[in-house]
């Protein structure tokens, strides 16, 4: 593996932690402050939910990407 691939993938792994890392913080802010404190529906709820879903689904993408780039250096 060259020193490129390697910092690719380590750049790769750090945008998909982040991403679940502010999915699920983002969320759970969302939904602790929505609802209680400013008054929000219930389908707002329903909104951060589906937006969270949206936001692991991707981090699952790439998780395979990064899976794929792992399996094609070690080649």
């Amino acid at each position: 593996m060259s020193k490129e691939q390697d910092q690719a993938i380590a750049r790769k792994g750090r945008h998909i932690s982040l991403v679940i890392a502010g999915t699920m913080v983002a969320w759970i802010v969302l939904s602790l402050i929505g609802g209680p404190v400013l008054g929000l529906p219930g389908r707002f709820a329903l909104l951060f939910d589906l937006a969270a879903l949206a936001g692991l689904i991707y981090a699952v993408v790439n998780i395979i990407q990064l899976w794929r780039m792992r399996q094609d250096s070690q080649r």
